[in-house]
């Protein structure tokens, strides 16, 4: 339940990057999986790689999901604006 728990979280804060610029790596499908995977990542590394069960799942569980997503779609932005930096043939753009 820990890691539906995550994934829901994750989801849910992905639906605000609407209102962020789409510079994601991937767009908006590099956004979801960033907000997913960080969301679920986070989860599992406060838990020791052990996901809580139904009995150990509360609000606190899915309050945990939250700064892993942020950091996940941080990830997913930085490598989007490094791409767009780098242009199309792959060099350093001038600055």
């Amino acid at each position: 339940m820990g890691a539906l728990a995550w994934t829901m979280m994750g989801l849910a804060l992905w639906h605000f990057t609407i209102f962020l610029p789409d510079r994601c790596w991937g767009g908006i499908i590099g956004a979801f999986l960033g907000c997913i995977f960080g969301a679920i990542l986070f989860g599992l590394v406060i838990h020791g790689f052990n996901v809580p069960g139904q009995d150990a799942t509360d609000i606190v569980t899915t309050l945990e999901a939250v700064p892993g997503a942020l950091l996940g779609y941080g990830f997913f932005y930085w490598l989007g604006m490094r791409q767009e930096a780098r242009g199309a043939d792959g060099e350093l753009l001038a600055t």
